[in-house]
This record gives C-alpha cells, sequence and structure tokens, in this order.
C-alpha cells in the first residue's frame, strides 16, 4: 500500500502529529493568508547583515574583551561563529526544502510533531520579542548619546521610568512592517550601508593606534570571579564546580557563549522563506553568505580595538568601542560611532521585529494560536500580528529593565539551533526524496557538531538564565494544553472537522 506524504501522519498520541512538508507548501496558497514574494538572495543577505551587526560589535565586544576575555575576545567570537556556522548549515538545507515561513517552528512540525513544534515556536516567540525590546532600548541609549544632555530619551514619571526613545523606533518600524517586506528590505539596505560605512572608518583609524604589547597574555590568567556564585554563576560551574572564574580559558568559553548574543540573528533570514523569489538558491546564500560577512567584520573590530588599548582600560560595564577610541584622544570618533551604532540598531530591531511577525503568523495559520491573527493585509503582510507585536514590544521596551533576562535570548536560541540540526537528520531517514536546494555535508557528522557546540555554549549560561527558560516552558505547556492542541487545524482536519 502506498503512503500518502500529502496527508499528516496519523500517530497513536495526536501530540507528535507531524505535518507534512507538501502540506506545508500548500497553506501558503490560502488566499486570506498569502504572503508576497518580493525578496531576493541579496535582500536575505541584507537582512542578515542588517540583524547581526548591531550593538554586538560597538557595545558587547569591549565589555567583554574588558571583563572576560582580554585580547582572546576575538578567539571567542571565532567560536562562536563557527557554532553559528554548524547551525547555519542545517538552517540552509532546511529552509530550501520547505520554504514556508516559521523557520524552526515550521521545520519541527515536519520532523518532531506538533507538541516540539509548538515548544520551539513559544520559545521563539520568548527570543524575539526579547530582542526587540532590549536592542530597542539600547537604540535609545545611543540616542541619547547624540542628542547630547539637553533631551533625554527616557521620562521619568514618579517611581515610573518610560523610555520614549525606544517605544518611537518600535513604532516607526511597526509602520515600515505593515507597509511590506520590500520597503524593510530597502530600509535595512540604507541603514547597512551606514553602518558598514562607520565600521570601515573604526577600521581605518583604529589601526593606525594598535600596540603589539597590547595583545599579550592574548589569553589573560584566570582569576576568581566576583559575581559568578549561586544562580548567578554558569550551569557548569554548578554542576562541576569548576570555571569559576573570569579571563584564562574558562572566562574565553564562557565569553563565547555571551558573543554569541552578537551573532543572534542569521536563523531569521530563515522565516522569510515563503517570501522569497527563488528559496531553494536564495536562502542558503542568504544564510551563508551573511554570516561570512559578520564574522570577518567582528573578528577585525576585537582585533583593533584590543590592539589600541590593554584590555584592563576596558573593564566595567560601561565601556564601548569608543572608550579605545576616547582613551586615545580621538574624540571625534564618539559621535561617528553613536550614529553607526543608532543605524545598526534599527535593523536589528526591525529583522528581529520581522521574525516573530513570521513565527507567530505561521502558528495563527496552523491555529495554533487564533487562526485571525494569519490574515494579510492588500501589501501581503500580516498587519494585526504586527500591530499586536509593536504594542507588545513597545510597552515592553517602555517599562520594563531587563538586566540578566538578556540571556534568555541566547539560551532559547541555541535550543532552537539544537532542534533545528537534529531534525535535519530525521527529514532526511523520513523523507530522502524531497528535492533539497541545500544539502549539509557529512551528514551527520555536522549536525552532531552542532548540537554539541550548542549544548556546550547552553552550559556556559547561568542557572537563573535556565530556570527563568524552563519557567517559560512550563507556561507554554499550559497554552497548548488550554488552546493549541483543541484548536489544531492539522488536529481538526485528522477529526474531519475542516478541510
Amino acid at each position: 500500500m502506498a503512503i500518502d506524504n500529502n496527508s499528516p501522519k496519523r500517530t497513536r498520541n495526536s501530540l507528535f502529529r507531524t505535518k507534512s512538508v507538501e502540506q506545508s507548501i500548500r497553506d501558503t496558497d490560502e488566499p486570506d493568508s498569502k504572503l508576497r514574494k518580493e525578496l531576493t538572495a541579496w535582500d536575505l543577505t541584507i537582512f542578515g547583515v542588517a540583524v547581526v551587526i548591531g550593538a554586538g560589535i560597538f557595545t558587547l565586544t569591549a565589555q567583554v574583551a574588558g571583563n572576560k576575555a582580554g585580547p582572546s575576545v576575538s578567539l571567542a567570537f571565532v567560536i562562536a561563529a563557527a557554532t553559528c556556522a554548524l547551525a547555519a548549515l542545517c538552517y540552509a538545507e532546511f529552509a530550501s526544502t520547505v520554504p514556508v515561513a516559521g523557520s524552526a517552528y515550521t521545520f519541527s512540525y515536519a520532523t518532531f510533531g506538533e507538541l516540539v513544534a509548538w515548544i520551539i515556536g513559544w520559545d521563539l516567540i520568548l527570543e524575539f520579542a526579547l530582542s526587540v525590546a532590549v536592542v530597542a532600548k539600547g537604540w535609545s541609549l545611543y540616542l541619547g548619546e547624540v542628542l547630547g544632555s539637553t533631551i533625554s530619551p527616557t521620562a521619568h514619571w514618579g517611581p515610573v521610568d518610560f523610555d520614549w526613545g525606544a517605544v518611537l523606533i518600535i513604532a516607526v518600524l511597526t509602520v515600515v512592517l505593515a507597509t511590506g517586506t520590500k520597503l524593510s528590505s530597502r530600509v535595512s539596505a540604507v541603514a547597512v550601508g551606514i553602518k558598514l560605512a562607520v565600521v570601515a572608518l573604526v577600521l581605518v583609524v583604529g589601526v593606525t593606534y594598535i600596540k603589539k604589547a597590547n595583545y599579550s597574555p592574548y589569553v589573560p590568567p584566570a582569576k576568581p570571579s566576583d559575581s559568578g556564585s549561586g544562580l548567578t554563576q554558569t550551569l557548569f560551574s554548578y554542576l562541576t564546580g569548576a570555571g569559576n572564574t573570569t579571563f584564562g580559558w574558562y572566562g574565553l568559553l564562557a565569553a563565547a557563549s555571551v558573543v554569541f548574543f552578537a551573532f543572534i540573528g542569521f536563523d531569521v533570514v530563515a522565516t522569510t522563506a515563503e517570501e522569497t523569489k527563488n528559496p531553494q538558491k536564495a536562502l542558503p546564500r542568504g544564510i551563508l553568505g551573511s554570516l561570512a560577512i559578520v564574522t570577518v567584520l567582528y573578528v577585525a573590530v576585537t582585533l583593533v580595538l584590543t590592539g589600541m588599548v590593554p584590555y584592563t582600560d576596558l573593564a566595567g560595564d560601561k565601556s564601548t568601542l569608543a572608550t579605545a577610541f576616547a582613551l586615545n584622544g580621538v574624540d571625534w570618533a564618539k559621535n561617528i560611532i553613536s550614529i553607526g551604532a543608532l543605524a545598526g540598531l534599527t535593523t536589528v530591531v526591525m529583522v528581529m521585529f520581522l521574525g516573530q511577525t513570521r513565527v507567530l503568523f505561521a502558528m495563527s495559520r496552523d491555529g495554533l494560536m487564533p487562526r485571525q491573527l494569519s490574515r494579510t493585509g492588500k501589501h501581503g503582510t500580516p498587519v494585526r500580528i504586527t500591530i499586536i507585536v509593536g504594542v507588545i514590544c513597545a510597552a515592553l521596551a517602555g517599562f520594563v529593565q531587563f538586566g540578566t533576562l538578556e540571556e534568555m535570548v541566547n539560551i532559547g536560541t541555541l535550543f532552537a539551533f539544537v532542534l533545528v540540526s537534529i531534525g535535519v537528520v530525521l527529514l532526511r531517514r523520513m523523507r530522502p526524496e524531497l528535492p533539497r536546494g541545500f544539502r549539509v555535508p557529512l551528514v551527520p557528522l555536522i549536525p552532531a557538531l552542532s548540537v554539541l557546540a550548542c549544548l556546550w555554549l547552553m552550559l556556559n549560561l547561568s542557572v537563573e538564565t535556565w530556570l527563568r527558560f524552563l519557567i517559560w516552558m512550563a507556561i507554554g505547556a499550559v497554552v497548548y494544553a488550554a488552546y493549541g492542541r483543541n484548536h489544531s487545524v492539522l488536529g481538526r482536519r485528522e477529526r474531519g472537522l475542516q478541510k
């Protein structure tokens, strides 16, 4: 008896029913929830560079060098980039095989089943929402730098602080994203051009102030950490009692887990699969091309930064790329870097925002979120979801102080990487006949290395981050049991209640 790959697979446990690739692709043609195909490989590469080159290059590089890794921060970026590259290969194969909105959520639905798809979708909701809000607050800080002391982007209402600068950027980008994906790409292209020009200026000017002595020792000797105890220490430290230090090799590995935040976003390119003209070719090029470009830029900037000043001069939580220039008397660079940071963070907020809406769009089209949210407007974008996400993220950015909640973004992304890497191997075995625009080499070795690298970085995140992540997942399980499972389109089709 022939197997019908176009119908949902029935399992004894409906929690693990899978949605076939064919059905996922057919759903993209529904008239009321159809996204417009407008993007090319060039657009996707711009999106990738736009979302990755942001706060990390202007702020994170200096702080990690001064507090965790010293000159070896450049190696930390290489380690983080290698981890991302392994996962990027897996994303490229999946995205070219299942060119549907939703990224890791959609890929998991086709391999692990509905429950795991829900879990990863719930995880991505947290990842993108926090990213949008956190980076919007960073944008507001740089706006304050540009405006000077005359105008503050934060208003104080008694005990409440309102960050109107963060709300402003989210409101503007809500309008841009609701208007159309192609317009978003054009805005990204302009902003990317500005920030790449600033990065180039930093490199050209900064290289003239490099002193070789500042690179020694490349991996500074380890010393006890002042803050890594109790729930704030890494999970690795908690489990083994080792590595509760800064600098040294443990500090370098911990730094790699932190700077991983700087690479988050290349996977957002996969969420635009449904809006890409030739996804089989364009998606792999966009994902891998953007990751290669940003890795070169990050390593170059960190080498210049740590060569300009001793890493000890960058200690503290207020160091930025501008600090190294100020210490060398190049004060005019501060404003230039602030302008570049504004442009950089604008695109980060926008592309993360885009990713959030596309994951929610895919989940609502599948009935795991209210189906009404998947309706698209005249511009071929999910306007309702865009507005709702804009309001929620603006409220978070306007009123919430995040602190260590930023690490939640890292653990959520790494978890998604693990599932996608495993999913590539599963789909190869389940559906070997599917056409693949890109194939991961050396399967299952590359996916296995990706899983191990991601798990290692996850172990170097704090215990409190793990606890918060597990609590969020538990809340998601309750929401799925109360709503998603009963309203699932796939489940209703199995029960004969919906075509």
